[in-house]
């Protein structure tokens, strides 16, 4: 079955189509596509990844036509980041 195993950079972003058995996971799929060869900076020990923006886990089987996303941890928490904002702003 074809799957695809999505990775984006600020200034980059990939799709890359991956044939695997009908029986293949997550981890399979991103190992088969080479994502991890082309981008040095994915540690799979400790990104989320997810399926159509909905987190899974690595072993989480896989259906025709899934997306699986690579997640990046965020720079800044949003909470923090809204309220640095807030307080820019004038009176």
């Amino acid at each position: 079955m074809t799957v695809e195993v999505a990775y984006a950079l600020p200034e980059q972003q990939v799709i890359l189509p991956v044939l695997v058995a009908s029986d293949a996971t997550v981890e399979v799929a991103i190992k088969a596509s080479g994502v991890l060869d082309q981008f040095a900076d994915i540690d799979l020990t400790t990104q989320k990844v997810g399926i159509f923006s909905r987190l899974v886990p690595l072993s989480q089987a896989l259906q025709p036509r899934d997306r699986i996303e690579i997640y990046r941890p965020l720079k800044a928490d949003p909470k923090t980041a809204r309220r640095a904002r807030a307080e820019q702003k004038p009176a």
